[in-house]
């Protein structure tokens, strides 16, 4: 146990202080439990399994692991569809017409575009930032009004269909807890459209609470993200080939009950399809494929094992069961551990790393507490994205930047909002996995 907190304690250290760049710390720390085990391997008999270099490294032959990395994938393929195009051509239509209800309009479309975009996906936020910075000022509906809800609303799927990358994360955390009890990709995007359906009751709300002024002037960055009309087009069967490719991906993860292991490897056909017909090249394939964020969840899996099989999460778990008391209800409890966990993911920009931490232990503590701890695990890793109530780190930051926005301002819309998706996040997590 001593040790299991010892490389837990480093890579907490690492990723809140950026000691390494990100995806490491969970990689070194792999290392770590290696060294452990070879200097104190004759120590640990009464683990189930020693702590070798197969033990350290497991996340990389997880199912999960690669699933999630071949979607990265089909990502990057349909990132050069024309599908972003599209979406900024009906948001320019919209913000010339203005009004409020093109502004709502206009968050649904975004919302439309995160759903076939995933959440957190770094190129469609900047890329909404960047086109609504570059559209003159008017009084019918200020840029001001804009930038912030609209760059939040990227990360916010009205339809989840793609929440591959949230939904391994949490499957991860299963497994790495010790539960053989699974969660649809279905009942996660269900979890999901609660946390979007929040922040759509707020940003409708918070219009009139957004200042009115000119925001900042374009700058070299956006000229270029729209420059070119967007990605170059492709050969139309190209195209629909791509489309058909995610789709095909999707559904398959979708029905993972069904397809077994033909769900967790019908991405990676699809994504050496890409390769084979050219989307992609091999540099864009191999990158995507290990990308920083695939680094860290192969490399945290290993971690949160030696924290299960150690028996610390367990005896984590009961002490704060304990202390809390068994009076507290659930939904007392997963507002805890989801302010927690985004709290902590807010300021350190590391979502998998920080989920990986607390949906453990918030799993631990349901445990202890006899509660059903699915509806703790979708809605603690769910959390990890749902911060945006500091202008600390990408989103956020950038739309405080972009919208030229007082820490008041400012304020006035994310901490309403933030609050607003932390009890719809809770209420779809307890509907849908009933503790």
């Amino acid at each position: 146990m001593i040790l299991s907190l010892v490389v837990l304690v480093a890579m907490i250290a690492m990723i809140l202080f950026d000691v390494l760049p990100f995806g490491m710390p969970p990689i070194a720390c792999c290392v770590l439990i290696v060294i452990f085990g070879s200097l104190f391997g004759s120590q640990m008999t009464e683990l189930p399994k020693a702590w070798d270099i197969s033990y350290a490294f497991a996340g990389f032959t997880n199912n999960t692991t690669w699933m999630l990395a071949f979607f990265m994938v089909i990502l990057a393929a349909i990132q050069k569809t024309q599908m972003i195009n599209k979406v900024k051509d009906v948001m320019t239509k919209l913000v010339e017409k203005g009004g409020f209800k093109s502004y709502v309009m206009l968050l649904i479309v975004v919302m439309l575009g995160a759903s076939i975009l995933g959440m957190g996906s770094t190129a469609f936020y900047v890329l909404i930032f960047s086109l609504v910075v570059t559209m003159p000022y008017s009084d019918k509906l200020p840029s001001s009004k804009l930038v912030l809800p609209l760059g939040i609303a990227s990360n916010h799927p009205l339809i989840p269909i793609n929440v591959a990358l949230q939904y391994g994360v949490a499957v991860s955390v299963l497994a790495a807890s010790g539960l053989q009890e699974g969660i649809t990709m279905v009942q996660f995007a269900i979890v999901t459209f609660f946390l979007s359906a929040g922040f759509l009751v707020w940003a409708i709300i918070g219009y009139k609470f957004l200042p009115s002024h000119p925001v900042a002037e374009p700058t070299v960055e956006n000229a270029a993200a729209l420059a070119g009309e967007g990605p170059a087009a492709m050969a139309s069967w190209k195209e629909v080939a791509t489309i058909l490719a995610f789709v095909i991906s999707i559904v398959a993860m979708m029905f993972v009950d069904t397809l077994g292991q033909l769900s967790y490897i019908i991405p990676g056909a699809a994504a050496i399809f890409m390769l084979l017909i050219k989307v992609l090249d091999f540099n864009e394939f191999r990158d995507n494929l290990f990308s920083p964020i695939i680094l860290m969840t192969a490399g945290v899996i290993p971690v949160a094992n030696a924290l299960a099989d150690s028996g610390l999460s367990t005896l984590v778990g009961n002490t704060v069961a304990g202390f809390i008391g068994t009076g507290i209800p659930p939904f007392v409890l997963l507002v805890i551990f989801t302010v927690l966990c985004s709290t902590f993911a807010c300021f350190t920009g590391s979502q998998v790393g920080i989920v990986m931490i607390f949906a453990p232990l918030a799993i631990a503590v349901c445990q202890g507490l006899g509660y059903n701890p699915m509806a703790a695990c979708v809605a603690v890793t769910l959390s990890g994205w749902a911060g945006h109530y500091m202008p600390i780190d990408g989103l956020p930051a950038m739309a405080y930047g972009m919208g030229k926005y007082t820490m008041v301002e400012f304020w006035k819309f994310t901490i309403p909002q933030y609050i607003v998706r932390i009890l719809f996040l809770c209420a779809g997590a307890l509907i849908v996995f009933p503790m």
